[in-house]
C-alpha cells in the first residue's frame, strides 16, 4: 500500500517504511552524516553558550536529509507527515548504523 494512502498509528508501523523510504545507500549516508553534524554542533553550542545558534543545527541535519531525499533518494521525507517520528526513526537509523546493525546500503536491515 502506498504510504499517501495509509496513517501509521505507531513508530513501529512506520518503521519499516522509513527504512524503505531510506534504500539509496547516499540517503542514508546523508542523513547519518546530517544526524552526527547536528548533534556535534548542537553540543558545541550547548556548551559554549551560544544557545540562540541552536536551531541552526537542527537546520543543518535537516538540510542534509531532505538533500538526500530530494536529490538522491527522489521521494518525499516523511519529516512532513510524520515530525516527531521521523526525528525518532533517524536517530534510530544512526544509532544502529554506528553500532554495525543495519548497514548504509541496505543490505542488513534490522527490523
Amino acid at each position: 500500500m502506498n504510504e499517501q494512502n495509509q496513517r501509521f498509528q505507531s513508530f513501529g508501523e512506520l518503521w519499516p517504511f522509513y527504512l524503505s523510504e531510506h534504500k539509496e545507500p547516499r540517503n542514508r549516508l546523508m542523513h547519518v552524516t546530517g544526524t552526527l553534524l547536528s548533534n556535534a554542533l548542537g553540543l558545541y553550542l550547548l556548551t559554549t553558550g551560544r544557545y540562540i545558534w541552536i536551531i541552526g543545527s537542527v537546520l543543518l541535519g535537516y538540510a542534509f536529509a531532505w538533500a538526500g531525499h530530494f536529490f538522491l533518494q527522489k521521494n518525499r521525507p516523511a519529516t512532513l507527515k510524520y515530525p516527531f517520528w521521523s526525528f525518532a526513526a533517524d536517530y534510530k537509523m544512526t544509532l544502529l548504523v554506528l553500532a554495525g546493525r543495519i548497514s548504509l546500503d541496505g543490505r542488513r536491515d534490522e527490523k
